[in-house]
């Protein structure tokens, strides 16, 4: 499982950042009363302006910008140990 650790959380991040694009799908495919986050966005979006749709919006982006800081004070970290991969 250590091995893989990696490739599933990838994996799954990449699986909630893209349903984000499937409003679409979600418009024709889900009920009325379902109040998923991507439909929620977009009759926000249709209906008024909130601030809380970018909110929402730049959460993934500062996810991410996170992760690459991490992953690249973790190889600094390495390199500086003389670990190498």
């Amino acid at each position: 499982m250590p091995l893989v650790r990696q490739g599933l959380i990838s994996g799954a991040l990449f699986a909630f950042i893209m349903s984000f694009n499937e409003v679409v799908v979600i418009l024709f495919l889900g009920r009325v009363r379902q109040r998923i986050i991507a439909r929620q966005m977009f009759s926000d979006l249709r209906e008024q302006f909130s601030p809380t749709i970018l909110s929402v919006a730049v959460l993934p982006i500062c996810f991410t910008v996170v992760l690459m800081v991490l992953e690249r004070l973790r190889r600094k970290n390495e390199k500086l140990r003389g670990i190498t991969s």
